[in-house]
Formats: C-alpha cells, sequence, structure tokens
C-alpha cells in the first residue's frame, strides 16, 4: 500500500490507493472510540501487502486519541508476555489505580515485583482494567502489528482483552499475515493486492523512465499487486535495467523477494552502517541506550556509523525501528553467523544480569557457536523463572535453546523430555510433539526412555482423548516402577483416570487396577496419593461397596492437597468424590483444581477442570454459573486444540428442556464422539438425551438411551443415567427393565451413606412401589434431597411424589408438591419439567395460568447478562462483578443499562422486583 510521503514523478504526493473502504471501516472504529464504544479488528494479508500502512493510517487519523503501538517480533515470539509488555508500558504509571489483585499481576508479571506465577485470567482482567482505565480521559487507539509474531501468551491475553471491550473507549487493531490461533472468532479484514489501475498509478509515482506497456503490465502482473513489491523492486534498477524488464519478478510475490530489495540497499552502506543496523536488528526492544551501548563495544560511535545516515532503512530515535520489519529480517539473515554472534555477545555484555537475566541469556546463547554447558545452565534458570511466571511456552524455549548448547546426551535427553513436558501442560500439542521425538533420538537409559514414553502417552491422551492412551500409560508406569516408584505411582493413577475418563473397556481398568494393588505398600503414614491408589485400585477390582471406606479416606485426604499435586494427578483424584456420591466434596474439590491450574497456567488440563466443575454446577441448578463456565472451557479448549466432548451443554440444554435446540447438540456429539472414540461423550449425550425426554414426558424415547448410556464401561455417567432409566421404564410399564436398573443403581449408590445418594435411590425405588412403602420412600427421597443444594434433583422428587398422589387419588396433597415442584423448575429454568408439573396441577383441578420461561421479561437477557445481574441483585459491585466475571467496570455498566433497557427499570433496587426467584401463579377450583 503506497504511503503519503512517497511522491510521483511529478512531485505530486500519493496517498493511500485502492483503500477507501478499509479506511472508512477504521474511520468508524476510532469514531466509535471516541464516543465510548469498543471495536477490534484483525487486518491480515501476506507481507507486503499494506497492513501497516493501514494502521498507519489509523495513527493518522486519530489524532485525538492516545495512540499505542506495539509489534510482535520473531525473535520475542517465546518470551512470555514480550508484546504485552509494549501494550502496558506507556500505561505503568496508572497500574495503582487497579485493584490490588489485578495491579500485582501484572506487576509480577512484568517483573516489577517477585512473586507467585499470577493467574492468567487476573492478568487478562489486570490489562483489560487498564486500558478501560486509560480510556477514561482519552479514548485509545491500540495497535499491534507484525501479531503473526507475537509470544502465545500475550496473543492469548490480549485476545481475551479483545472479546471483553464492548463500553471501552478503545480501538484495538492487530496487523498479521495469518490471525494467531487466539486472535479466531475476532472481526477480521482480510487485504490483498491492489486493483490494476491503482497498481499502475503506485508503479507509475516510483519509475522514473517511461516504461513499455507490457512491461508495466507484467510487473503489476507478477506482482499480484503488492504494494511493497511495486515500491521497493524498482529501486537501484538501472533505466535500462527497467525499460528491458530485467528487474522484474519471475514468480509469485515473496518476502525474500522484497528483501532482495531493501538487501541491495543495504550492501550500499559502508561497512559500519550496516554492522550498527545489525545490532538493532538483533534487539528487539529498540531500546537505543543497549543499541549504542552493544556498538561501543564493537568500537562503533553515532558519528561514524550514522555519518552517511540509513538511506531511511532505520530511525535511531527516542526508540529504534525500522522501515519495514522485512528490512529487520533483511539486516539480520544477510548477516555472517560470527556477525551475528559478535553482535549478540555485544547486546549480551551491555544487558544489565540483573534487571534482565532472561533476554541476556537469549542473546549469550545466539552468540555461542557450540555446546556450552554454563549458558545452556544459564537458559535452563530462565526457563525456570518463566515457568514461575506462568510463562510455560517461554520455559519451553528457553529449555529448546538450552538442549542446542547441550553436549553431554544425558543433559540432552533430561533438558527435552522436561521441554516437551512444560509445551504439553502449556496446551501447545505440536511443540511437545517436537521436543518428545528429540527426547526419543538422545535417550541413552532406559528411565529416559522411560520417561519419553510417558510424555508421548499423556500426548496422545490430550490429542484424541481415546482408547489408545491407558495401555501406553500402564506401560510407561510399568518401566518407570524400578527407577521412580513416586513418578511410577503417579503414572499408575493418570493411567486409571484416563481409561475410566475415555471408557475405553471394562478389561482396561481393570488391567490397571490390578497392577495398582500389586503397588508395595507404602511405610509410615499413607500420603494422599496411597489413599487415591488404594480407592481408585479398589474401586476398579472389587466395586464400589468395597471400595467406599477407601474412597472417603481419600476424599477427606485431598481436602488439603499441595497445588504442586493438583497439577500432576489432581484431575484424577477430584473425581473420587463423584463416586461416592459426595456432592459438597465435588464441588470444593473442582473449584479449586480450576483455581490452581488457572493459576499455574497449564491450559492443557484447564478444559478437564472446568468441564468437571461445570457438571458439578448443573447439579446445584445454577445455570447461569454452568454457562459462563462452558464459555471459558470453549475459549480454552480453541486455543490449546483438545477435542473435548460438550459435556457441560449437553447436561444444560437437556435440563432446559429445549427440544430442538438439545436434540441438534446431541446427535452431533454423538456422532463426532462415537467416531472419535471418546465414549465418555458418547455416554454423556444419551444421558442427556434421557433427561431431555424424562423432561418432555416423552418416556418411550428416554428409555432406549438412557439404555445405552447406562451400559458403556464408565464410572460416573453410566451410573447417573441409572435414575432416568429407572423412570422411564416405570412410566411404560416396563417393570422388568426398570428393576434392573434399579438394582444396578443400588450398587453404584448404596453403599454411599450421602444425601444425595439415597436421595435419588429413594426416589427411584418409590416408583416401583406401591401404597404405604411408596409414600415413605417419596417422603425420605424429599428428605434427603432438601439436605442438599441439588434443586432440580429436589424438584424432581416433588413432581414425582406429587404425580404418584394424584394417581393415588390423593389430590389435594398432590397439588401441594406440584406446586413446588412447578415453582423450583421456573426458577431455575428447567422449561420441559415445568411443564410437565403444570400439566400435573391441571389434572389435579387446579388452574395453573401457565407464565413459562419464555414469558418472563429476563430472558430477553443473554447469558451473560443474566449472571451480571444475578450477582448484582446479591449486593456486589461493577469492580467486584467485573473482577468475577473478567470484565471491567465499565463494561459492567454498559452492561447494566441494556440490562435496565430490557427490563424496563432505571436502578438496581428495581432488579430485585424485576427477577423474582419464582415464577408461578395458580387458583384452586
Amino acid at each position: 500500500m503506497a504511503h503519503v510521503e512517497h511522491s510521483s514523478r511529478d512531485g505530486a504526493k500519493v496517498g493511500l490507493l485502492g483503500r477507501r473502504t478499509e479506511c472508512a471501516l477504521l474511520d468508524r472504529m476510532i469514531s466509535a472510540a471516541r464516543t465510548g464504544e469498543s471495536s477490534t479488528l484483525v487486518v491480515h494479508g501476506p507481507p507486503g501487502v499494506g497492513k501497516s500502512a493501514l494502521l498507519d493510517y489509523a495513527t493518522r487519523a486519530a489524532t485525538d486519541l492516545r495512540v499505542l503501538h506495539a509489534v510482535g517480533i520473531e525473535s520475542e515470539m517465546e518470551l512470555a508476555f514480550a508484546t504485552l509488555h509494549q501494550v502496558c508500558v506507556p500505561l505503568l504509571e496508572r497500574l495503582k489505580n487497579l485493584p490490588q489483585p489485578q495491579c500485582a499481576a501484572l506487576e509480577t508479571v512484568f517483573g516489577i515485583r517477585a512473586g507467585p506465577p499470577p493467574d492468567r485470567f487476573l492478568v487478562g482482567t489486570a490489562v483489560l482494567g487498564l486500558l478501560s482505565e486509560a480510556s477514561e480521559k482519552h479514548p485509545l487507539l491500540c495497535l499491534v502489528d507484525d501479531a503473526q509474531w507475537m509470544d502465545r501468551v500475550s496473543a492469548q491475553i490480549l485476545g481475551f482483552v479483545a472479546r471483553r471491550l464492548p463500553a471501552e473507549s478503545v480501538a484495538l487493531i492487530f496487523g498479521a499475515r495469518e490471525g494467531p490461533q487466539d486472535l479466531l472468532g475476532l472481526p477480521e479484514l482480510e487485504i490483498s493486492g491492489l486493483g490494476t489501475t491503482d497498481a499502475h498509478t503506485l508503479l507509475d509515482s516510483v519509475t522514473h523512465t517511461r516504461l513499455d506497456q507490457d512491461i508495466r503490465d507484467r510487473l503489476v502482473a507478477e506482482t499480484k499487486g503488492n504494494p511493497l513489491a511495486l515500491l521497493e523492486l524498482p529501486r537501484g534498477l538501472t533505466v535500462t535495467q527497467l525499460a528491458g524488464g530485467f528487474g522484474l519478478l519471475t514468480g509469485d510475490t515473496r518476502p525474500g523477494l522484497v528483501e532482495q530489495g531493501f538487501l541491495s540497499r543495504i550492501e550500499a552502506l559502508p561497512d559500519e552502517t550496516r554492522q550498527l543496523l545489525l545490532i538493532a536488528a538483533a534487539e528487539p526492544v529498540g531500546d537505543p541506550g543497549l543499541v549504542w551501548a552493544a556498538a561501543d563495544r564493537l568500537g562503533l560511535t553515532p558519528r561514524t556509523a550514522l555519518a552517511g545516515g540509513t538511506d531511511g532503512l532505520a530511525s535511531f530515535d527516542i526508540r529504534v525501528t525500522f522501515r519495514h520489519p522485512l528490512v529487520r529480517s533483511a539486516v539480520y539473515r544477510s548477516a555472517t553467523e560470527e556477525d551475528r554472534r559478535a553482535v549478540h555477545l555485544a547486546l549480551a555484555e551491555a544487558t544489565d544480569p540483573q534487571a534482565d537475566p532472561d533476554r541476556r541469556a537469549w542473546h549469550l546463547a545466539s552468540a555461542t557457536a557450540g555446546p556450552d554447558e554454563s549458558v545452556a545452565a544459564e537458559l535452563e534458570r530462565s526457563a525456570d523463572r518463566a515457568q514461575a511466571r506462568g510463562g510455560l511456552a517461554a520455559a519451553a524455549a528457553f529449555l529448546q535453546r538450552s538442549l542446542a548448547l547441550t553436549g553431554d546426551t544425558s543433559r540432552r535427553a533430561e533438558r527435552a523430555v522436561a521441554a516437551a513436558d512444560i509445551s504439553l501442560r502449556a496446551g501447545d500439542l505440536d511443540a511437545a510433539h517436537r521436543f518428545v521425538d528429540i527426547a526419543d533420538q538422545y535417550a541413552r537409559s532406559e528411565f529416559h526412555r522411560a520417561r519419553t514414553q510417558l510424555v508421548r502417552s499423556h500426548l496422545t491422551f490430550a490429542a484424541r482423548l481415546n482408547q489408545e492412551a491407558p495401555p501406553l500409560l500402564l506401560t510407561a508406569a510399568q518401566r518407570l516402577e524400578p527407577f521412580d516408584e513416586g513418578l511410577a505411582r503417579e503414572t499408575y493413577l493418570i493411567a486409571w483416570g484416563t481409561s475410566a475418563l475415555v471408557a475405553a473397556d471394562a478389561d482396561s481398568l481393570l488391567a490397571v487396577s490390578r497392577a495398582m494393588r500389586a503397588l508395595p505398600a507404602t511405610t509410615g503414614t499413607p500420603q494422599a496419593l496411597d489413599l487415591v491408589i488404594e480407592a481408585c485400585a479398589l474401586l476398579g477390582t472389587e466395586g464400589r461397596a468395597a471400595a467406599v471406606p477407601a474412597l472417603r479416606r481419600a476424599v477427606t485426604a485431598l481436602a488439603d492437597l499441595p497445588a504442586s499435586d493438583v497439577l500432576k494427578w489432581g484431575w484424577v483424584a477430584n473425581g473420587l468424590s463423584a463416586a461416592a456420591w459426595d456432592d459438597r466434596a465435588m464441588r470444593s474439590m473442582y473449584g479449586r483444581a480450576v483455581e490452581v491450574v488457572r493459576t499455574a497456567g497449564a491450559l492443557s488440563e484447564l478444559p478437564f477442570c472446568l468441564a468437571s466443575l461445570g457438571l458439578a454446577t448443573t447439579w446445584t441448578g445454577d445455570f447461569t454459573a454452568a454457562a459462563s463456565i462452558v464459555e471459558e472451557a470453549d475459549v480454552v479448549a480453541a486455543a490449546t486444540g483438545i477435542p473435548l466432548a460438550p459435556h457441560v451443554e449437553l447436561r444444560l440444554s437437556a435440563l432446559r428442556g429445549r427440544g430442538a435446540e438439545a436434540e441438534a447438540l446431541i446427535a452431533t456429539t454423538i456422532e463426532q464422539a462415537g467416531a472419535s472414540g471418546q465414549l465418555t461423550g458418547v455416554a454423556a449425550a444419551h444421558w442427556a438425551a434421557a433427561v431431555l425426554y424424562n423432561g418432555l414426558a416423552r418416556y418411550d424415547q428416554a428409555m432406549p438411551a438412557a439404555k445405552i448410556g447406562s451400559r458403556i464401561a464408565e464410572l460416573w455417567v453410566s451410573a447417573w443415567v441409572l435414575p432416568e432409566l429407572v423412570e422411564a421404564a416405570a412410566r411404560i410399564g416396563e417393570d422388568e427393565v426398570a428393576r434392573d436398573a434399579l438394582e444396578r443403581l443400588t450398587e453404584a449408590a448404596g453403599p454411599c451413606d450421602t444425601d444425595w445418594a439415597q436421595g435419588i435411590l429413594a426416589r427411584c425405588r418409590a416408583l416401583l412401589s406401591t401404597g404405604a412403602p411408596a409414600d415413605r420412600l417419596h417422603r425420605r427421597a424429599i428428605e434427603r434431597l432438601g439436605r442438599t443444594p441439588l434443586r432440580p434433583e429436589l424438584a424432581r422428587a416433588h413432581l414425582l411424589y406429587g404425580e404418584w398422589l394424584r394417581r393415588d387419588r390423593q389430590r389435594s396433597d398432590a397439588r401441594g408438591h406440584l406446586r413446588t415442584a412447578y415453582e423450583m423448575f421456573a426458577s431455575i429454568g428447567m422449561e420441559a419439567f415445568a411443564e410437565r408439573a403444570r400439566r400435573e396441577l391441571l389434572a389435579t383441578g387446579e388452574t395453573a395460568r401457565k407464565r413459562t420461561i419464555e414469558a418472563s421479561s429476563s430472558d430477553e437477557l443473554t447469558p451473560q447478562e443474566k449472571q451480571i445481574a444475578s450477582l448484582v441483585q446479591d449486593g456486589f459491585s461493577n469492580p467486584e462483578v467485573g473482577s468475577r466475571l473478567f470484565l471491567s467496570p465499565r463494561t459492567v455498566e454498559w452492561h447494566l443499562r441494556k440490562i435496565f433497557t430490557k427490563l424496563s427499570i432505571t436502578s438496581r433496587r428495581q432488579l430485585r422486583d424485576v427477577l423474582p426467584r419464582a415464577g408461578y401463579e395458580a387458583t384452586s377450583e
């Protein structure tokens, strides 16, 4: 894209040619920021097509906005928070205005203070708050060029921020060759080459001779209208070369060919000037003090190095900048290896080892030609520091560099497997595969080979979530046992967890369970890991009844599990609370696991923990909170590429009872999860179908779905679907099917003396009883479930009791329970069950005026608006709501204004009146 500073042959300025639509879009974004509205745009296209020029246009158009600039730098892609640091540095004086946890989070990741690695989502909220705070007085334009080279953490956080900016006076624009994975889903603008007429005009502006028409047409055609190619390739060519076409491209426009145009200008510069440009290219921050300090070590001075200027290729001012990113790459790639190493060594010597030890280590590594254990060890320490800040991807990059400088074979294997493990935990599965291949190559001992197999087995599980991983993990555990008993025991447990989770087959779970039971007993007081292994082994070999005492001991021990163990095997152990039907421990343990995993930045495990917490939340009937968890889990799963089935969405859609919506999701999940061998997802889909059809009173469809779900070899969903099978079969007279399901449910829940287990069991037994025993069982179900926060299950107990009473001709008593059920279903949002209860009320002779969820004014609200309204109802302030939902206070206020408008109210206090907890109206005949 042409810049206004380029002049044509007659001296006239040439503006942005052919970009009226693009410029108009940027103008609208800037205008919106002036009026308090935010917008985001990812401008993408091939090198030289004019993305940077569009960002420059936005800068010139935003004369009254504060402009923040950042540039993704290829050499900094593995340095966590590098691009984010560029964005935030001009605003750091406003950190003190943020809530203390957010302020501390940013200070920690930017090295201003020491501390444990902050929650990645807290960092995102802090950046959002910082931008919101800065835009209070002056709207902001935030530009990130070369976004394809952002470090992964910065891309994740800026993507997070971009999705939560509706009410800030901020325009956020990314320029990228290809949109980074973490920016997917944001508004995009693809930039292509100029049209023929505009391309000819631009070419004419920089050629000083009359070209043959055929030559001109070929130039435009072969550059495909790429503005940078049209501007730069004619430079340095003689009139004869241009006229004869000797300087034309011979194929597709490629960055290397555009760089060649810059390279010819670089080569024409004096040696000292080229060396100074090389220092600037190797120093990614653009710090003139650091550049000149390194130059001094190489004997360069401003007087000699800049005596003849840089031909406009670079500017040395308050910040060192290049004319175009391709100039930087042309300078660096054209230098000899010897010159590059000399420059990096000078930069390392000029870098303060106390203030910036990691960047110094990075330069030292680039300055080192061969193996150097001292530099490799320094890089390993940098990896430890990066990991402590939550930069797992950066830690992996430091270990990779460390690996390249490691001469000792055993150390190479150790560092490679460590890099693979960290990359896996960070959610970068491709990098983990590369590192584990290197570890395989250099592993010489059986122990190193076993550790490599362990990481590869984890990778198999994370990438496919199917039956392949359990036997691989079992083998890895057996190989590790002679060398590291603790790691072997953890691996056995993870093998058990993967087998149970993917529902591989009964034999697989049995084999792992037997291997765990054969482990030698530990000496001294059993630790949490020992108790968990004992419980899992008993559960897999002897069944639930035999395992219950061990399950209780393990659940108790897990209450104080160290964060390090939560990260390693906590996701397996937490499932024991569900196996023991302990709903309180389940919610507590899953909630803590999410907190620990978030804080550590272990994105590969976060989707599993969020899914577990989301399911636990649906049991309480808090659909708004569960939907919020779903949204977060989707973002993380998309970022990591982990193909987790939509367990929580399935559960939510089924309980809400919206038939068409739920059926589509169920069918898609069965097809996709079945094809990938993720049988837990298949079980969850059939469970959802059974719940949905029971709510709709379509029992003939609920029963076959529940049958399939209950027969999949899985420890949790297969038990939870049994009450649906009992209910559906009992309602259509399939007593034999119902009694078989009840017998299996008794085996699964009977040994667990919790209100959840015994309440569900009593409710199901009542369905197959008559007379006084049935009445006692219904009452016991209501009593036991009434002690829990499991509102959907309690409401269903009232519904079933009311239905039984009506059929037993106790209409008056039936009305009370049916009315209670209806009110509870309506307040929770269980539409199908609410309608089923309403029809039963009508059958008792009571006139029930239907007040469905759809008729409520609150249903006009989006899930996020409902969540905000609920928190405001509970007395939380805007900053407190924002902190919980990862939004800025201004965004919360913006949503509140929309909520007030939809509900026709004007104050927070009125929310209590228009959003009541229940919605039942009835009159008796």
